[in-house]
Protein backbone atom coordinates (compact mmCIF):
# COMPACT_ATOMS: atom_id res chain seq x y z
CA UNK A 1 0.00 0.00 0.00
CA UNK A 2 2.71 2.60 0.69
CA UNK A 3 4.40 1.55 -2.51
CA UNK A 4 1.42 2.43 -3.97
CA UNK A 5 1.18 5.86 -2.32
CA UNK A 6 4.60 6.38 -3.35
CA UNK A 7 4.49 5.94 -7.14
CA UNK A 8 1.40 7.86 -7.21
CA UNK A 9 3.18 10.54 -5.43
CA UNK A 10 5.87 10.47 -7.98
CA UNK A 11 3.42 10.50 -11.20
CA UNK A 12 1.87 13.51 -9.38
CA UNK A 13 5.08 15.29 -8.92
CA UNK A 14 5.96 14.79 -12.30
CA UNK A 15 2.93 15.89 -14.16
CA UNK A 16 3.27 18.88 -12.10
CA UNK A 17 6.79 19.47 -13.13
CA UNK A 18 6.04 19.14 -17.13
CA UNK A 19 3.55 21.07 -17.14
CA UNK A 20 3.54 24.96 -17.56
CA UNK A 21 1.60 27.32 -18.83
CA UNK A 22 2.58 30.48 -21.07
CA UNK A 23 -0.59 32.80 -20.36
CA UNK A 24 0.54 32.26 -16.53
CA UNK A 25 3.94 33.09 -16.77
CA UNK A 26 3.85 36.20 -18.77
CA UNK A 27 1.00 37.50 -16.96
CA UNK A 28 3.34 37.87 -14.06
CA UNK A 29 4.85 40.47 -16.29
CA UNK A 30 2.98 43.69 -17.30
CA UNK A 31 5.52 44.79 -19.63
CA UNK A 32 4.71 41.79 -21.35
CA UNK A 33 0.42 42.27 -21.64
CA UNK A 34 0.04 42.62 -25.21
CA UNK A 35 2.59 39.72 -26.46
CA UNK A 36 0.82 37.86 -24.30
CA UNK A 37 -2.45 38.69 -25.21
CA UNK A 38 -1.98 37.86 -29.15
CA UNK A 39 -0.41 34.51 -27.79
CA UNK A 40 -4.15 34.02 -26.66
CA UNK A 41 -6.32 35.86 -28.94
CA UNK A 42 -4.04 33.49 -32.05
CA UNK A 43 -4.43 30.38 -30.12
CA UNK A 44 -0.89 30.39 -30.35
CA UNK A 45 -0.90 29.81 -25.78
CA UNK A 46 -2.15 26.32 -26.52
CA UNK A 47 0.23 25.07 -28.34
CA UNK A 48 2.25 26.63 -26.41
CA UNK A 49 0.89 24.70 -23.58
CA UNK A 50 0.72 21.58 -25.54
CA UNK A 51 4.44 20.97 -26.26
CA UNK A 52 7.04 19.94 -24.07
CA UNK A 53 9.48 21.34 -25.23
CA UNK A 54 9.54 25.22 -26.29
CA UNK A 55 11.00 28.42 -25.93
CA UNK A 56 9.13 31.56 -26.18
CA UNK A 57 10.67 35.22 -27.61
CA UNK A 58 8.63 37.54 -25.65
CA UNK A 59 8.59 40.93 -26.53
CA UNK A 60 7.69 43.89 -24.77
CA UNK A 61 4.24 46.26 -25.28
CA UNK A 62 6.67 48.48 -27.09
CA UNK A 63 7.89 46.45 -29.53
CA UNK A 64 4.48 44.81 -29.87
CA UNK A 65 2.63 48.13 -30.61
CA UNK A 66 5.30 48.75 -33.39
CA UNK A 67 3.97 45.58 -34.82
CA UNK A 68 0.62 46.52 -34.64
CA UNK A 69 1.30 50.09 -36.39
CA UNK A 70 1.30 47.79 -39.68
CA UNK A 71 -1.65 46.77 -39.76
CA UNK A 72 -1.51 43.29 -40.26
CA UNK A 73 -4.18 40.72 -40.44
CA UNK A 74 -4.91 38.62 -37.22
CA UNK A 75 -3.65 35.55 -38.95
CA UNK A 76 -0.49 37.24 -40.37
CA UNK A 77 0.31 38.40 -36.81
CA UNK A 78 0.04 34.84 -36.08
CA UNK A 79 2.52 34.02 -38.55
CA UNK A 80 4.93 36.61 -37.12
CA UNK A 81 4.57 35.39 -33.53
CA UNK A 82 5.39 32.08 -34.71
CA UNK A 83 8.38 32.94 -35.20
CA UNK A 84 8.78 33.92 -31.63
CA UNK A 85 8.55 30.48 -30.66
CA UNK A 86 11.42 27.53 -31.27
CA UNK A 87 10.79 23.79 -31.12
CA UNK A 88 13.74 23.41 -29.04
CA UNK A 89 14.91 24.59 -25.35
CA UNK A 90 17.23 27.70 -25.24
CA UNK A 91 17.70 28.53 -21.51
CA UNK A 92 20.26 31.68 -21.01
CA UNK A 93 22.76 29.16 -20.28
CA UNK A 94 22.50 27.37 -23.29
CA UNK A 95 22.53 30.43 -25.84
CA UNK A 96 25.72 31.67 -24.55
CA UNK A 97 27.51 28.21 -24.59
CA UNK A 98 26.22 27.76 -28.17
CA UNK A 99 28.59 25.15 -29.88
CA UNK A 100 30.87 26.77 -32.56
CA UNK A 101 28.92 29.96 -32.07
CA UNK A 102 25.54 29.80 -33.99
CA UNK A 103 23.34 27.19 -34.31
CA UNK A 104 20.12 27.32 -36.64
CA UNK A 105 16.57 25.84 -34.66
CA UNK A 106 13.06 25.35 -35.89
CA UNK A 107 10.27 27.95 -35.30
CA UNK A 108 6.77 27.08 -34.86
CA UNK A 109 5.68 28.82 -38.23
CA UNK A 110 8.04 26.14 -40.15
CA UNK A 111 7.32 23.46 -37.77
CA UNK A 112 3.18 23.44 -38.44
CA UNK A 113 3.92 23.28 -41.72
CA UNK A 114 3.04 27.01 -42.78
CA UNK A 115 6.51 28.20 -44.17
CA UNK A 116 7.41 27.42 -47.34
CA UNK A 117 10.85 25.94 -47.69
CA UNK A 118 13.60 27.21 -45.12
CA UNK A 119 11.46 30.21 -43.80
CA UNK A 120 10.72 29.88 -40.27
CA UNK A 121 14.05 29.13 -39.33
CA UNK A 122 16.16 31.00 -36.82
CA UNK A 123 19.43 31.90 -36.43
CA UNK A 124 21.22 32.08 -33.20
CA UNK A 125 24.64 33.83 -32.88
CA UNK A 126 26.76 33.98 -29.72
CA UNK A 127 28.26 37.15 -30.40
CA UNK A 128 31.08 39.36 -28.81
CA UNK A 129 30.84 41.06 -25.90
CA UNK A 130 27.77 38.44 -24.33
CA UNK A 131 25.45 39.43 -26.71
CA UNK A 132 23.26 36.78 -28.42
CA UNK A 133 21.37 37.90 -31.54
CA UNK A 134 18.30 35.93 -33.63
CA UNK A 135 17.70 36.56 -36.95
CA UNK A 136 15.12 34.51 -39.71
CA UNK A 137 17.23 32.81 -42.12
CA UNK A 138 14.91 34.48 -44.83
CA UNK A 139 14.92 37.96 -42.98
CA UNK A 140 16.17 41.10 -45.25
CA UNK A 141 19.82 41.78 -44.15
CA UNK A 142 19.00 45.82 -43.54
CA UNK A 143 16.93 44.66 -40.81
CA UNK A 144 17.81 45.29 -37.31
CA UNK A 145 18.83 42.13 -35.43
CA UNK A 146 16.87 40.96 -32.45
CA UNK A 147 18.95 40.58 -29.05
CA UNK A 148 18.52 38.90 -26.19
CA UNK A 149 17.32 40.85 -23.04
CA UNK A 150 16.91 38.42 -20.00
CA UNK A 151 15.22 35.41 -19.18
CA UNK A 152 11.85 35.77 -17.92
CA UNK A 153 11.40 32.47 -16.53
CA UNK A 154 13.09 28.91 -17.05
CA UNK A 155 11.60 25.56 -16.76
CA UNK A 156 14.80 23.19 -17.55
CA UNK A 157 14.37 21.42 -21.06
CA UNK A 158 10.60 21.79 -20.41
CA UNK A 159 10.50 25.68 -21.34
CA UNK A 160 12.74 28.68 -21.37
CA UNK A 161 10.48 32.46 -21.74
CA UNK A 162 13.26 35.07 -22.48
CA UNK A 163 13.16 38.67 -23.60
CA UNK A 164 14.13 39.92 -27.05
CA UNK A 165 14.61 43.37 -28.02
CA UNK A 166 12.95 43.42 -30.84
CA UNK A 167 10.40 41.76 -33.23
CA UNK A 168 11.66 38.89 -35.54
CA UNK A 169 10.76 39.90 -39.45
CA UNK A 170 10.55 37.21 -42.08
CA UNK A 171 9.19 38.21 -45.92
CA UNK A 172 7.29 34.92 -45.62
CA UNK A 173 5.82 35.70 -42.47
CA UNK A 174 4.63 38.88 -43.21
CA UNK A 175 3.02 38.04 -46.26
CA UNK A 176 -1.07 38.78 -46.40
CA UNK A 177 -2.73 35.85 -45.46
CA UNK A 178 -6.59 35.78 -45.62
CA UNK A 179 -8.69 34.58 -42.85
CA UNK A 180 -11.00 32.63 -42.46
CA UNK A 181 -13.67 34.97 -42.67
CA UNK A 182 -12.57 35.67 -46.44
CA UNK A 183 -13.82 32.15 -47.34
CA UNK A 184 -17.68 31.33 -48.09
CA UNK A 185 -18.45 29.35 -45.33
CA UNK A 186 -21.18 27.38 -46.90
CA UNK A 187 -19.48 26.50 -49.65
CA UNK A 188 -16.55 25.20 -47.98
CA UNK A 189 -18.83 23.05 -46.12
CA UNK A 190 -20.77 21.43 -49.49
CA UNK A 191 -17.08 21.20 -51.15
CA UNK A 192 -16.40 18.53 -47.68
CA UNK A 193 -19.45 16.59 -48.18
CA UNK A 194 -22.03 18.54 -45.50
CA UNK A 195 -23.74 19.84 -48.73
CA UNK A 196 -27.12 19.14 -46.99
CA UNK A 197 -26.14 21.10 -43.55
CA UNK A 198 -24.61 24.12 -45.67
CA UNK A 199 -27.90 24.51 -47.70
CA UNK A 200 -30.37 24.74 -44.23
CA UNK A 201 -27.89 26.87 -43.02
CA UNK A 202 -28.13 28.54 -45.88
CA UNK A 203 -32.09 28.94 -46.11
CA UNK A 204 -32.13 29.95 -42.03
CA UNK A 205 -30.41 32.85 -43.39
CA UNK A 206 -27.65 31.38 -40.08
CA UNK A 207 -24.91 31.75 -42.58
CA UNK A 208 -23.73 35.09 -41.16
CA UNK A 209 -23.87 33.93 -37.55
CA UNK A 210 -21.50 30.84 -38.56
CA UNK A 211 -19.01 33.12 -40.12
CA UNK A 212 -18.67 35.81 -37.80
CA UNK A 213 -17.73 32.78 -35.70
CA UNK A 214 -14.66 31.91 -37.11
CA UNK A 215 -12.39 34.73 -36.27
CA UNK A 216 -12.46 33.92 -32.70
CA UNK A 217 -12.28 30.08 -33.75
CA UNK A 218 -15.49 27.63 -34.14
CA UNK A 219 -15.82 24.28 -34.62
CA UNK A 220 -19.03 22.64 -36.32
CA UNK A 221 -19.99 19.12 -36.12
CA UNK A 222 -21.87 18.35 -39.91
CA UNK A 223 -24.38 15.47 -39.92
CA UNK A 224 -23.83 13.52 -43.45
CA UNK A 225 -26.06 14.13 -46.41
CA UNK A 226 -27.83 10.96 -45.73
CA UNK A 227 -28.51 11.42 -42.13
CA UNK A 228 -29.87 14.41 -42.53
CA UNK A 229 -32.19 13.17 -45.56
CA UNK A 230 -33.64 10.57 -42.93
CA UNK A 231 -34.56 12.95 -40.33
CA UNK A 232 -35.83 15.88 -42.56
CA UNK A 233 -39.62 15.32 -41.91
CA UNK A 234 -39.11 15.82 -38.21
CA UNK A 235 -36.78 19.09 -39.15
CA UNK A 236 -39.71 20.55 -41.40
CA UNK A 237 -42.04 20.12 -37.89
CA UNK A 238 -39.57 23.24 -36.69
CA UNK A 239 -40.81 26.15 -36.20
CA UNK A 240 -38.56 28.80 -37.91
CA UNK A 241 -36.83 29.93 -34.48
CA UNK A 242 -36.85 26.03 -33.65
CA UNK A 243 -35.12 25.13 -37.00
CA UNK A 244 -32.42 28.21 -36.62
CA UNK A 245 -31.24 26.92 -32.72
CA UNK A 246 -31.37 23.44 -34.12
CA UNK A 247 -28.32 24.23 -36.63
CA UNK A 248 -26.98 26.78 -34.27
CA UNK A 249 -26.46 24.08 -31.85
CA UNK A 250 -24.31 21.91 -34.42
CA UNK A 251 -21.49 24.90 -33.69
CA UNK A 252 -19.42 25.26 -30.91
CA UNK A 253 -17.89 29.03 -30.05
CA UNK A 254 -14.28 27.65 -29.99
CA UNK A 255 -11.65 25.85 -31.93
CA UNK A 256 -11.25 22.73 -31.17
CA UNK A 257 -9.04 19.94 -32.47
CA UNK A 258 -9.85 16.05 -32.20
CA UNK A 259 -7.08 15.76 -29.74
CA UNK A 260 -8.21 18.75 -27.33
CA UNK A 261 -11.74 17.22 -27.59
CA UNK A 262 -10.72 14.21 -26.22
CA UNK A 263 -8.62 15.70 -23.46
CA UNK A 264 -11.80 18.09 -22.88
CA UNK A 265 -14.45 15.93 -21.89
CA UNK A 266 -17.78 17.82 -20.39
CA UNK A 267 -20.25 20.49 -20.99
CA UNK A 268 -20.05 22.88 -23.90
CA UNK A 269 -21.96 25.53 -25.18
CA UNK A 270 -22.91 26.47 -28.72
CA UNK A 271 -23.74 28.80 -31.17
CA UNK A 272 -27.85 28.13 -29.61
CA UNK A 273 -26.78 28.49 -26.21
CA UNK A 274 -28.95 31.93 -24.51
CA UNK A 275 -29.11 32.49 -21.43
CA UNK A 276 -31.66 29.92 -19.62
CA UNK A 277 -31.89 28.53 -22.95
CA UNK A 278 -28.86 26.02 -22.41
CA UNK A 279 -28.63 24.64 -25.60
CA UNK A 280 -25.05 22.43 -24.62
CA UNK A 281 -24.20 19.04 -24.73
CA UNK A 282 -21.30 17.11 -22.78
CA UNK A 283 -18.47 15.69 -25.20
CA UNK A 284 -17.03 12.68 -23.43
CA UNK A 285 -14.60 9.61 -25.17
CA UNK A 286 -15.57 5.86 -25.86
CA UNK A 287 -12.03 4.63 -26.51
CA UNK A 288 -10.44 5.99 -29.46
CA UNK A 289 -14.06 7.55 -30.34
CA UNK A 290 -15.19 10.83 -28.98
CA UNK A 291 -19.51 11.02 -28.43
CA UNK A 292 -21.85 13.79 -28.14
CA UNK A 293 -24.12 13.52 -25.97
CA UNK A 294 -27.51 15.60 -25.59
CA UNK A 295 -30.22 14.30 -23.40
CA UNK A 296 -32.01 13.10 -26.18
CA UNK A 297 -29.22 11.08 -28.61
CA UNK A 298 -25.61 10.44 -28.62
CA UNK A 299 -23.89 11.22 -31.91
CA UNK A 300 -20.02 10.03 -32.83
CA UNK A 301 -17.70 12.06 -34.68
CA UNK A 302 -16.98 9.98 -37.74
CA UNK A 303 -14.52 11.84 -39.83
CA UNK A 304 -12.58 15.45 -39.55
CA UNK A 305 -13.52 17.20 -43.04
CA UNK A 306 -11.46 20.61 -41.94
CA UNK A 307 -9.06 21.04 -39.16
CA UNK A 308 -7.27 24.82 -39.77
CA UNK A 309 -6.88 27.01 -36.71
CA UNK A 310 -9.30 28.62 -35.98
CA UNK A 311 -11.57 26.55 -38.26
CA UNK A 312 -12.28 22.84 -37.20
CA UNK A 313 -15.12 20.76 -39.08
CA UNK A 314 -15.94 17.08 -38.11
CA UNK A 315 -18.58 14.80 -39.80
CA UNK A 316 -21.12 13.18 -37.00
CA UNK A 317 -23.27 10.05 -37.63
CA UNK A 318 -26.13 11.50 -36.02
CA UNK A 319 -28.30 15.38 -36.11
CA UNK A 320 -27.84 16.18 -32.47
CA UNK A 321 -31.24 16.93 -30.97
CA UNK A 322 -30.82 19.24 -28.19
CA UNK A 323 -33.45 18.90 -24.98
CA UNK A 324 -35.05 21.96 -25.76
CA UNK A 325 -36.61 21.61 -28.94
CA UNK A 326 -37.05 17.34 -28.82
CA UNK A 327 -38.50 15.40 -25.89
CA UNK A 328 -35.80 12.76 -24.26
CA UNK A 329 -36.58 9.08 -25.15
CA UNK A 330 -37.85 6.88 -21.85
CA UNK A 331 -35.10 5.34 -19.92
CA UNK A 332 -34.94 1.59 -21.03
CA UNK A 333 -35.46 -0.20 -17.60
CA UNK A 334 -32.06 -1.55 -16.52
CA UNK A 335 -31.12 -4.84 -14.94
CA UNK A 336 -33.05 -5.91 -11.73
CA UNK A 337 -30.30 -6.18 -8.83
CA UNK A 338 -29.82 -9.38 -6.81
CA UNK A 339 -31.17 -7.70 -3.95
CA UNK A 340 -34.66 -6.99 -6.17
CA UNK A 341 -34.99 -10.25 -7.70
CA UNK A 342 -34.44 -11.79 -3.85
CA UNK A 343 -36.90 -9.85 -2.55
CA UNK A 344 -39.47 -10.50 -5.47
CA UNK A 345 -38.74 -14.28 -5.04
CA UNK A 346 -39.40 -13.72 -1.18
CA UNK A 347 -42.66 -12.46 -1.82
CA UNK A 348 -44.00 -14.85 -4.64
CA UNK A 349 -46.72 -17.84 -3.79
CA UNK A 350 -45.13 -20.81 -2.43
CA UNK A 351 -46.17 -24.17 -3.25
CA UNK A 352 -49.67 -25.29 -1.22
CA UNK A 353 -48.41 -26.45 2.62
CA UNK A 354 -50.64 -29.56 4.13
CA UNK A 355 -52.91 -27.49 6.00
CA UNK A 356 -53.76 -25.27 3.02
CA UNK A 357 -54.88 -28.39 0.91
CA UNK A 358 -57.78 -28.26 -0.98
CA UNK A 359 -60.70 -29.62 0.70
CA UNK A 360 -61.38 -32.62 -2.11
CA UNK A 361 -57.79 -33.78 -1.45
CA UNK A 362 -56.59 -36.27 1.18
CA UNK A 363 -53.96 -35.40 3.71
CA UNK A 364 -52.39 -37.01 6.31
CA UNK A 365 -53.51 -34.42 9.04
CA UNK A 366 -57.47 -34.79 8.33
CA UNK A 367 -57.93 -34.56 12.63
CA UNK A 368 -61.18 -36.65 12.06
CA UNK A 369 -61.89 -35.99 8.57
CA UNK A 370 -63.50 -39.90 8.07
CA UNK A 371 -63.98 -40.41 4.50
CA UNK A 372 -61.48 -39.55 1.74
CA UNK A 373 -61.57 -40.23 -1.75
CA UNK A 374 -59.53 -44.12 -0.76
CA UNK A 375 -61.97 -44.55 2.13
CA UNK A 376 -65.39 -43.91 -0.14
CA UNK A 377 -63.55 -46.54 -2.92
CA UNK A 378 -63.18 -49.08 0.27
CA UNK A 379 -66.65 -48.80 1.05
CA UNK A 380 -68.12 -49.26 -1.73
CA UNK A 381 -66.51 -52.45 -2.60
CA UNK A 382 -67.45 -53.58 1.05
CA UNK A 383 -70.83 -53.41 0.16
CA UNK A 384 -71.11 -55.15 -3.11
CA UNK A 385 -68.80 -57.97 -2.13
CA UNK A 386 -72.00 -58.51 1.13
CA UNK A 387 -74.36 -58.35 -1.51
CA UNK A 388 -72.78 -60.87 -3.30
CA UNK A 389 -72.57 -63.34 -0.23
Amino acid sequence: MELRILILAVVFLSTATNAHNITRILAKHPDFSTFNHYLTTTHLAAEINRRRTITVCAVDNAAMNDLLAKHYSLYTIKNILSLHIFADYFGAKKLHQITKGSTTTSSLFQATGEAAGTSGYVNITDMKGGKVGFSPVDSDSDQPMATYVKSVEEMPYNISVIQISNILTSPEAEAPTAGPTDLNLTSLLAKQGCEAFSDLITAQNAEDTFAQSVEEGLTIFCPSDQTLKSFMPRYKNLTADGKTSLLLYHGVPVYNSLGMLRSSNGLMNTLATDGANKFDFTVQNDGEDVKLQTKVVTATIRGTLIDEDPLAVYKIDKVLLPRELFKAAPAAPGPKSARSRAREEADAPGPAADDEAPADEDSSNDGGRIFGGGGILALSVSLILGLLV
